[in-house]
């Protein structure tokens, strides 16, 4: 950067100018920005400017940072939004005690930016973010500065800002309307974190609370579940004793994105080059239900042709011939009075896409599994709900509510069970008969469950006794190297030929595995197995997949990757999980499946509180599915495959609970005709 000096002597005074030759990104001590010179900062990859500008309609002058790299100018932080300077005399430089200060007429401060300490030798840095910042000339660690704007946003947020608390020094990072499109001092909104011991996002109309996010669970907050982590974003979630915040990354650095809170709303938008403009991908209230407590207590607002509201179940509208959409927010109350005392006649009905109810009076422990966080609520008759805090790793944590449940809407479409569902459980009161049917049905539950599997050993047992030309010292497995079948799968896929070129197992590159995991994010793990950890992903096209990961600490290897590979590629059946592909590249051994949102049958059949009671019905479709799925492997496939490791682990559900055969790893092919099977035990 070449910078030149000019000396004026002009009635006795010596002022010194510094011109920028080309785009500079900092200035020193002894150098300043001019409105008047129209000199301004310039990020290094060109990204973002800091400059002077009027919004609108208005001759108003302020200090802002803005992109600098689009047609349409989108300003994203104001300096001055209290003290506009009213002409071009805006100055910005260091002043004697290295502190950030803005002057109008060369006396007037228009707005100073305090840092944390005297500096030494500061520098005022716009850094490629976005983020005008103030650090020591020699500070050697790059993320220490004495002062940054992203501490005190305006009413945009832009990726790798931090939006929320720093309780060592009570700093609170929130967003603020632009008054109008001509003034940007603070408006009537706002959007930041609200402090309690289950915080979550708040957006305000003065004072009055207008919409509300619901607490972070893990994966998204319970009432905006759109906003998960993509290919494209990354989200972090920090709660401890030093900080309560939010941030959002961009994985891909190209795309533009930003978050903003205009007069009545909170808006995300995407860059669109092609057609130079700002496209909305993202708003908030986004329908009458989002409006803060709507139906009051216990009442639930269900999106139609017009929001309705109704009461949870085991509650009732406070006045029934008064019930109309003036009345809403009077809420409802219990259609039967609790009794603390009796806690056999307590039960908690299951909820399941609920807005988690406002956290204001609530109580979080991290540490709590489901029945601890149960039994404790149960125990505190002041408690009127409870939910699992965490459903980032199946479920964990637990959070009660205390008071009336307010601010409740179905997020959910039909009360469906989704796989990213917090349920939550209300406290109710249940009467003496149903306390006794309910240990009834329980008994009579499990006799029938363990009648329904033995049926199925029975006939899976059948099925394959019938098999005349049956022989187990025929048993065949494979043993090829590693970088036999590797070279094999390869020397197929450029030649493209093969005795079974229509079931070739397609390579992934391990880049587009990556991308489609957003790099084996520990947000996008499903759960981890033998084998290693199994990760949710989306390739270029939308499809869902799960890809499996060998871990290098695995008992497993290549054996039982190669076994999947070569096995069930050659299969097709509804019945079976199926394989996509795999990627084989920098030794990495992984696997790409079909993803299936229900995950696997034992979360229903060990642990129906959580995940929910499966009709019977349903029960009988599956039975009948996996034996169908074991008739093909034994009998119709043109290889007959013995499994060696069915459980209800390896049996998946998709989004209709069918259910598919999945982890062939320690599957063997057979032929000929005999009566033994196997030879020795396997699996689990």
């Amino acid at each position: 950067m070449d910078i030149f000096a000019f000396v004026v002597l002009s009635s006795n005074l010596l002022i010194l100018f510094f011109v920028f030759s080309d785009a500079a990104d900092s200035i020193t001590k002894p150098q300043f920005l001019s409105d008047i010179e129209k000199t301004t900062l310039v990020s290094k990859d060109g990204g973002f400017a800091l400059g002077f500008f009027s919004p609108g309609n208005s001759t108003n002058r302020y200090l802002g940072i803005w992109y600098n790299n689009i047609t349409v100018k989108t300003v994203v932080w104001v300096a001055n939004r209290f003290n506009p300077i009213s002409d071009s005399s805006g100055t910005l430089m260091l002043n004697s005690s290295g502190s950030l200060v803005l002057l109008s007429q060369n006396t007037t401060v228009a707005w100073l930016a305090n840092s944390t300490k005297e500096a030494r030798s500061p520098v005022v840095e716009l850094l490629d973010s976005g983020n005008l910042v103030l650090r020591e000339e020699n500070e050697g660690n790059p993320g220490s500065y004495l002062w940054q704007s992203f501490d005190y946003p305006s009413d945009t947020w832009l990726s790798g800002m931090k939006l929320g608390w720093d309780l060592r020094i009570g700093l609170n990072r929130h967003l603020s309307s632009w008054k109008s499109s001509d003034d940007p001092s603070p408006g009537e909104l706002s959007w930041g974190i609200e402090l309690h011991n289950y915080p979550e996002f708040v957006m305000k109309n003065g004072s009055q609370k207008y919409f509300r996010s619901g607490p972070w669970n893990g994966l998204f907050f319970s009432g905006m579940p759109d906003l998960k982590s993509t290919q494209d974003y990354s989200f972090t979630y920090v709660y401890n004793k030093d900080e309560v915040y939010f941030k959002f990354d961009m994985i891909q650095e190209s795309i533009i994105t930003r978050a903003v809170l205009n007069q009545s709303q909170y808006e995300v938008y995407l860059w669109v080059e092609e057609k130079k403009e700002w496209s909305m991908l993202l708003y908030l209230p986004k329908d009458k239900c989002d409006n803060y407590n709507l139906c009051g207590a216990y009442g639930n607002c269900i999106v139609g042709e017009s929001p309705v509201c109704q009461c949870v179940q085991g509650f009732k509208p406070k006045s029934l011939q008064t019930w109309n959409p003036k009345e809403w927010s009077k809420g409802c109350e219990r259609s039967k009075q609790l009794s603390c005392q009796d806690k056999d006649k307590i039960a908690f009905v299951k909820f399941v896409g609920l807005k988690s109810p406002d956290s204001t009076n609530s109580w979080v422990e991290e540490s709590m599994d489901f029945e601890e966080c149960k039994d404790k609520c149960l125990n505190n008759c002041n408690c009127t709900a409870f939910t699992n805090s965490n459903i980032r790793y199946g479920i964990s944590g637990c959070a009660m509510w205390f008071g009336d449940l307010i601010d409740i809407r179905q997020i959910a479409a039909n009360n469906r069970m989704d796989v990213d569902s917090q349920n939550v459980y209300i406290r109710m009161s249940t009467s003496e008969k149903e306390v006794k049917n309910k240990q009834k049905m329980k008994v009579i539950m499990i006799i029938v469950v363990a009648i329904a599997i033995a049926f199925g050993v029975l006939l899976i047992l059948y099925c394959i006794c019938k098999r005349s030309d049956f022989r187990g010292e025929d048993l065949i497995s494979f043993d090829f190297s590693n970088r036999a079948i590797q070279q094999e799968i390869i020397n197929k896929k450029r030649a493209g030929k093969g005795r079974n070129k229509e079931m070739e197992l397609p390579l992934f590159s391990f880049s587009s595995v990556s991308t489609a995991t957003n790099y084996f994010s520990a947000s996008n793990k499903l759960g981890e197995g033998g084998f290693g950890p199994v990760y949710k992903g989306s390739l270029l096209n939308g499809q869902l997949v799960a890809v499996k990961r060998l871990s290098r600490k695995s008992g497993q290897g290549w054996e039982e990757l190669k076994n999947e590979a070569m096995l069930i590629a050659k299969l097709q059946h509804k019945n079976l999980v199926k394989l996509l592909g795999c990627c084989i590249e920098r030794d990495e051994n992984i696997l790409i499946y079909e993803y299936l949102p229900n995950k696997s049958l034992d979360y229903f059949l060990f642990d129906p509180i959580r995940h929910g009671i499966i009709d019977w019905a349903t029960r009988t479709h599956i039975i009948e599915g996996i034996a169908q799925g074991l008739l093909y492997l034994h009998q119709y496939s043109r290889l007959q495959i013995i499994h060696r490791d069915l459980k209800a682990s390896n049996i998946l559900l998709d989004k209709n609970m069918n259910p598919k055969i999945s982890d062939f790893g320690l599957a063997r092919i057979f032929c000929g005709n005999g009566s033994q099977a196997t030879n020795r035990i396997v699996g689990t």
